[in-house]
């Protein structure tokens, strides 16, 4: 398990790409792509405008709160666990099959905020990546060479977590 360290959290709160007020304001650049969504919102928004995601990545809540728009996406669910403020072993290997295999939904028990990262890490060129920004709308990433790049640097801010060895009793 990775884990965010508080001192680097500031870093991932501006938005990773483009950010647009709503999701119609932005349909337009995922024609002819492979898209990718992290968020109950954001991709129940792009369900109801009629784009189903190759992978849409949720856990049931919005801003901490049981969401009512959970979306309904036809497609093999994977579960897995990824507390907040972490990026789990098993999320990525949820990640890199799902990419591998559309369509696929994963839902996530914990949070999915930082899922974007390895989402970004794992998706084809040119593909996109969209999640919900709070307050300000919906942020698009163009998945690019700087795009993947920033994912790197970004997921070498966190620290190993879990199972390791304390030193001697």
């Amino acid at each position: 398990m990775y884990l965010l360290p508080d001192r680097h959290r500031d870093a991932l709160r501006e938005p990773f790409g483009m950010v647009f007020p709503d999701i119609s304001d932005a349909s337009g650049m995922l024609e002819g792509r492979h898209v990718y969504s992290v968020g109950d919102v954001v991709t129940y928004n792009l369900l109801r405008r009629g784009i189903s995601p190759d992978v849409a990545i949720i856990d049931g809540y919005t801003q901490r709160v049981r969401c009512n728009r959970t979306p309904i996406l036809l497609a093999p669910r994977l579960v897995v666990e990824n507390p907040a403020g972490t990026i789990t072993d098993a999320l990525i290997e949820a990640i890199r099959y799902a990419v591998a295999h559309p369509p696929v939904l994963i839902f996530v028990e914990g949070e999915e905020d930082l899922a974007v990262i390895p989402l970004v890490m794992e998706a084809p060129l040119d593909s996109a990546v969209v999640y919900g920004q709070p307050g300000e709308g919906v942020v698009i990433r163009v998945v690019d060479a700087a795009a993947k790049e920033q994912a790197h640097k970004y997921f070498a801010l966190f620290e190993m977590a879990g199972d390791q060895d304390c030193g001697p009793e």
